[in-house]
């Protein structure tokens, strides 16, 4: 099926543009054209002046509405995925919190059987045709344009492991009682699944770390900064064998310090400093005051700066409702999970879409930027670039309308609409 949508505004990675089309014909993008240029063979969708941008892409996102990918349970993905959908996230990263080993084994098989399923990879939108519901109001029935779908699910791109070898004194919401170090011989259990593991967080500076660092880079998995109490020569050391990637910026990571006279940088330092790392940060306008998220902005620039939502179980529910990861009971306040008493955030409950809104009107970031650190940016740092995150010829027809309010009147996965 060959459609268009018309009567929008497009964001393209360095402008946003109106007066053209955009043309998919199946699960790809054929390109742009002027709506009179349309032959009679191409449908259409006049999305009114809505925005429309590339499928938003989240590399670290836990959970929403009372699960996380910790569980190794179909409906609870589902949930997960068809709620990140139904926002205009189109793809994600399942990141996956601290257990111990055969745990996390046992979630990573679970990662592979999920992303092999024969329905995901025939029809790339939908869940596992075990789960037979569809999301509450998601319609069931095409009104006009591409076939819509009953089943949306975000497509998983792999998984973000918050591993265990990270920093006791840096683990921040993380279960302590699953923290190892890198050499105790675990790790060969988890690299098991090394076609599946897209990104891989630690602490550079403990023991067997830099080891572990050069066999994530040999494997193609992203090897990140995170949890860590490391200093900047730490970092640097690490970068030197692999090291590429810094997990939220701010959030359990280790600042300057004294040492006698002498004042160390760590690795916020390093994330703001160095050029060769891809640095996340958590857009809420909760975990960050406006004056750091500005500073994250001017020092690392929007094309390695990534949005991500660093969402948990508790994304979607209303305040004060309880929820759990692993051993650990948290709450949802006030657009922010909490420890039970309030020493550290446990992750965001605002989901990707809404943290657009945040860095144009909080950090004061130009929209196309904005967008591009949610869809481009993020595609670029897991090498997926090439086929996600931007409207162009030949790449995947993954796409949001969004409203001005920056919820999605219509998603594109695939190819294939769903609506709310």
């Amino acid at each position: 099926m060959r459609y268009a949508l018309t009567n929008g505004r497009i964001a393209l990675p360095d402008r946003i543009i109106a007066g053209q089309a955009v043309v998919i014909a199946g699960d790809t993008i054929l390109g742009l054209a002027a709506a009179a240029d349309l032959g009679s063979d191409t449908e259409r969708l006049d999305v009114a002046g809505r925005l429309i941008t590339p499928g938003l892409i989240d590399i670290h996102t836990h959970g929403a509405l009372g699960h996380s990918f910790n569980e190794r349970d179909a409906a609870a993905w589902t949930a997960i995925l068809q709620e990140n959908a139904r926002r205009g996230v189109t793809s994600l990263v399942a990141t996956i919190a601290p257990e111990p080993i055969p745990d996390l084994a046992a979630c990573l098989k679970f990662v592979r059987s999920w992303i092999s399923s024969p329905t995901v990879i025939a029809r790339g939108s939908l869940c596992p045709k075990a789960i037979s519901a569809a999301a509450p109001g998601i319609a069931s029935a095409q009104t006009t344009g591409p076939a819509m779908t009953e089943q949306p699910c975000a497509r998983v791109l792999g998984a973000h492991l918050e591993s265990p070898y990270v920093s006791p004194a840096q683990k921040g919401a993380l279960d302590p009682s699953a923290m190892r170090t890198p050499d105790d011989g675990s790790v060969d259990a988890l690299l098991e699944y090394a076609d599946v593991l897209r990104i891989f967080v630690l602490a550079p500076e403990l023991p067997g770390a830099l080891d572990l660092v050069r066999r994530l880079d040999a494997l193609g998995i992203v090897p990140a900064v995170g949890h860590s109490s490391a200093k900047d020569e730490q970092v640097a050391a690490a970068m030197r064998v692999g090291l590429r990637h810094a997990t939220h910026i701010w959030s359990s990571m280790s600042s300057v310090v004294r040492e006698g006279p002498w004042r160390k940088p760590g690795v916020l330092e390093s994330a703001l400093v160095f050029d060769g790392l891809n640095v996340e940060m958590i857009a809420d306008n909760r975990h960050l005051p406006a004056t750091l998220m500005k500073l994250a902005y001017k020092c690392i620039g929007p094309d390695r700066l990534c949005a991500i939502s660093d969402a948990c179980n508790g994304a979607g529910l209303p305040a004060g409702t309880r929820y759990r990861m692993g051993a650990i009971e948290y709450v949802v306040g006030d657009g922010v999970g909490m420890m039970l008493d309030n020493t550290a955030f446990a992750g965001s409950t605002t989901l990707l879409n809404q943290m657009i809104p945040v860095l144009r009107d909080v950090v004061g970031v130009p929209l196309v930027e904005a967008i591009r650190m949610a869809t481009l940016t993020p595609a670029r740092a897991i090498g997926l670039d090439a086929t996600l995150g931007s409207i162009a010829p030949g790449k995947r027809a993954d796409l949001a309308i969004f409203e001005d309010d920056f919820s999605a009147w219509r998603v594109m996965i695939g190819g294939k609409q769903i609506s709310k």
